[in-house]
């Protein structure tokens, strides 16, 4: 729980976190870095829902706009919150993989 402007919230306090680069791979998964400098990965398959039916479409999922730190797909008519793709995504450790493989 914490206050802010006089006003309780549940849960806790998370500071603003954008996406400043993501990066589309193989299985709909995303190579996202944020602006706190940190790499995650995130499984675009967990996004359901009719809204998101076209990014079945590879095109589509391919085609991403960063929009104010906000993943963008089809026209921007396609968005998700960072916050979302932080807390559902797994830590990506550059240096583990061999420097050599093309993402």
């Amino acid at each position: 729980m914490y206050i802010k402007d006089d006003i309780v919230y549940a849960g806790e306090l998370t500071p603003m976190i954008d996406v400043i680069e993501a990066k589309p791979l193989e299985g709909h998964m995303l190579l996202v870095t944020f602006s706190t400098g940190e790499k995650r990965l995130f499984d675009a398959t967990q996004l359901t829902g009719p809204v998101f039916e076209p990014l079945k479409d590879e095109k589509i999922f391919r085609d991403i706009t960063l929009f104010h730190g906000v993943i963008t797909w089809d026209n921007k008519n396609i968005d998700i919150a960072p916050e979302f793709v932080y807390e559902n995504s797994f830590k990506y450790d550059y240096d583990l993989i061999d420097k050599n493989y093309d993402l």
